[in-house]
């Protein structure tokens, strides 16, 4: 590792937020001119040889006057980031594809507002523009592109002003201990087939079928043998009608990881039961998930899809 690298780790690393609020103080900005600060910088100093030359009194006040603006700015550009409070959101997760985005609460405690802050997490993945007025806090979403599946670290950020006049740039690192959950991509295909099992209950397959609890419309997944032929009947031109029963005898789908081609990459049979198991969701169905080494039992519900996702997602083959 060469000097430079090792200086600029231990400067990261003492400016490593964790999930903190953090206040940017004046050890933690740094200003410096942008190129129209130093073109600005050439040209007073053309003027100011030229009204020695010429002794020009009124080229020195001019000369005197801009660079008084030029170092008046430099002071509000730092001043601009100089205080700002920043803490840290949650992410919600995302599928391998999309984009993820990290929030981030900007807080002013000043009276006067704080313009033109910009905010960037990567190079490329596009800036992030903010106005805070006075005595308010604002909250950004930093963008980040998820390409694969897993935990997705926020890199460092870099945040930045060149507000009033353009003339000094003024910027700070942060490096929150943000990550945002990125579930493999789904592949849409069909669903397996239901499997009857035993729920609630001491009957059999026969017993079970006993309580009738009513009708529902019919999905992909359920067996022919559960369609109400005769009330389908009365009404051909609606969707076949299932019966439903409660306790005894049920249906659920179980989402196993050898129900996919062999063949397939791991990361596409992920994909694939992904699939399934956001298909499953929709159709409001009972399902189980099944990986090596990992068998979630059958559920349902928002709880159970989200450990069906981040299985997928988390799952080390």
């Amino acid at each position: 590792m060469t000097l430079f690298a090792t200086l600029r780790q231990r400067l990261f690393r003492w400016q490593s937020d964790g999930t903190a609020p953090t206040r940017l103080g004046q050890r933690r900005v740094f200003i410096l001119p942008t190129g129209a600060g130093l073109l600005f910088t050439i040209a007073l100093v053309v003027m100011l040889i030229g009204a020695i030359n010429y002794t020009l009194a009124l080229g020195h006040a001019l000369v005197f006057l801009l660079a008084g603006i030029a170092l008046n700015g430099m002071v509000h550009t730092f001043r601009n980031l100089h205080g700002l409070i920043v803490t840290p959101g949650r992410c919600e997760p995302v599928f391998a594809g999309e984009i993820a985005h990290f929030p981030l609460r900007l807080g002013n405690e000043r009276n006067s507002p704080r313009l033109g802050l910009e905010l960037e997490a990567a190079p490329g993945a596009g800036s992030t523009h903010a106005d805070i007025a006075g005595n308010e806090m604002q909250r950004v979403s930093l963008p980040l592109p998820a390409e694969r599946r897993g935990w997705l670290s926020l890199p460092r950020v870099r945040l930045w002003t060149r507000y009033p006049l353009g003339l000094f740039r003024a910027w700070s690192y942060l490096q929150p201990e943000m990550r945002c959950l990125v579930y493999p991509a789904p592949l849409a295909s069909p669903l397996p087939p239901a499997v009857p099992t035993l729920r609630g209950g001491e009957h059999g397959n026969d017993g079970g079928e006993e309580d009738f609890a009513g009708f529902r419309l019919r999905q992909p997944a359920d067996s022919p043998r559960h369609v109400a032929w005769k009330a389908s009947a009365r009404a051909p031109s609606r969707p076949l009608l299932v019966k439903q029963f409660a306790g005894g005898a049920q249906v659920e789908l179980r989402l196993d990881w050898d129900l996919t081609n062999p063949a397939l990459p791991a990361e596409t049979r992920l994909s694939l039961l992904t699939g399934w198991v956001l298909a499953a969701d929709a159709l409001g169905a009972c399902y189980a998930l099944r990986l090596p080494g990992t068998d979630i039992p059958a559920g349902t519900g928002e709880q159970h899809r989200r450990r069906c996702l981040e299985t997928l997602a988390l799952a080390t083959l």
